[in-house]
């Protein structure tokens, strides 16, 4: 009697796990049904519109578009990739190709550093699906074209061509931002595919430099670091798009996850992997993280001892605007970090990261179909310093959103994260 009392215990504890990977299951297709109709609707408002790809909404909730050339277009098609990756929808795939295949000339472009959030996101989720090598000759052609910004007496790639203080006193001409941690993925692939160390030589360069002097002791991270490019020294730590110099800005600090995690996977250097979980714990543990994980726009904004500079919009916003582009950035992030430690740590990002999802995937921040300009996440924010985009749907914040449900997908299933890649 008691062994059956034992089995019928077992045999309920199986069936409990079981029901709970289906409803995972169930919630994860539901989202992709839910994107797959979204994005639909949005390939029909844009049409068949060359170099207009979507960004975000105007006040009136209208769609707005940019040029190939800003940082955001790849993220659009990488939507598209994602969606196609899950639903199998030939019809996704096809608008997927099409709207990759629009930022070719982009392969040689040496304007700012953002290359691999605009050609990775594309043409790499591309080349993922497809296995063809004329995307993959594009992406090492970025590559190359990504690492003439590189300078060896800094150690760093460039980020934007100049930075101008908030404070109104300095313009710098070396700026590095914590975002360009994300763009060393490109790199990274370009040397596998090629057989060429120069490109990884680049990425580890700039991530060792990046953790020495943009991440502070206690792991949260400054937004904007400047060399003097004749002694490489740093030459000031600022912020753009955060509250404060010294504060830490949300989705800076989803960058740095998501950007050292990757570096770990590609490197295998132990000194990378205790940077992202030093980042992540940061964030995750962080006082002032709402308890649906999603953060306000700053962890430390409108608090004692942080000021703006005077030029900086901050100034005059005591509204705590959430930004769910970084939440999404970093559930993305943190399924990949579950998988590189183990135990209590390993089980404590996976569920941080489970919440962010089904935070997001809540009518707090989903948006009803057809609405929010048929983007379909909610309350992000871009830059509260320069004014813009403030409480709006965001196209990274969809791309990480939807990268988040294949790694969550992949994880149910008990397959790699890269199984495709």
């Amino acid at each position: 009697m008691k062994q059956m009392f034992v089995c019928a215990g077992i045999l309920s504890l199986c069936l409990l796990g079981f029901t709970t990977r289906n409803s995972e299951a169930d919630f994860v297709k539901e989202n992709f049904k839910y994107a797959n109709k979204q994005l639909k609707t949005m390939l029909q408002e844009t049409g068949n519109k060359q170099n207009a790809f979507p960004r975000t909404i105007n006040k009136a909730g209208k769609l707005v578009t940019t040029n190939m050339y800003d940082w955001t277009p790849g993220f659009f098609p990488g939507s598209l990739w994602n969606a196609y990756e899950y639903m199998e929808d030939t019809e996704m795939k096809t608008a997927a190709r099409t709207w990759t295949e629009q930022l070719e000339p982009l392969k040689t472009f040496t304007g700012h550093h953002d290359l691999g959030f605009m050609m990775y996101c594309s043409y790499g989720n591309a080349y993922q699906q497809t296995g063809n090598d004329a995307y993959k000759n594009i992406l090492v052609q970025s590559a190359r074209s990504l690492s003439t910004r590189f300078n060896p007496t800094t150690g760093c790639i460039k980020s934007w061509n100049t930075f101008k203080s908030w404070h109104g006193n300095k313009t710098y001409n070396f700026p590095v931002i914590i975002d360009n941690m994300m763009n060393l993925e490109l790199l990274f692939f370009a040397s596998k595919v090629t057989g060429d160390t120069s490109y990884r030589h680049v990425a580890v360069s700039h991530a060792v430099n990046t953790m020495k002097y943009q991440i502070r002791k206690d792991y949260s991270s400054f937004h904007v670091v400047c060399y003097d490019t004749i002694n490489g020294k740093v030459a000031g730590q600022e912020t753009a798009q955060g509250y404060a110099d010294n504060s830490t800005w949300s989705r800076g600090q989803a960058w740095g996850i998501y950007g050292f995690t990757m570096v770990y996977r590609e490197t295998r250097d132990p000194r990378f992997l205790k940077t992202a979980q030093g980042m992540a714990d940061f964030f995750i543990r962080h006082k002032n993280l709402p308890a649906d994980k999603v953060p306000y726009w700053d962890f430390n904004a409108n608090q004692a001892g942080y000021t703006p500079g005077v030029n900086s919009n901050a100034r005059k916003v005591t509204q705590s605007y959430r930004d769910a582009s970084a939440a999404a950035i970093v559930a993305s992030a943190l399924f990949e970090l579950s998988t590189y430690v183990s135990g209590a740590k390993s089980k404590e990002y996976k569920n941080a990261a489970i919440k962010m999802l089904h935070s997001l995937g809540s009518d707090a921040y989903r948006a009803k179909p057809g609405t929010n300009g048929n983007f379909l996440l909610m309350h992000c924010v871009g830059s509260i310093p320069h004014n813009g985009e403030i409480d709006v749907p965001l196209v990274y914040a969809d791309y990480y959103f939807l990268e988040a449900l294949n790694r969550y997908d992949r994880l149910l299933k008990g397959e790699s994260l890269f199984a495709k890649g």
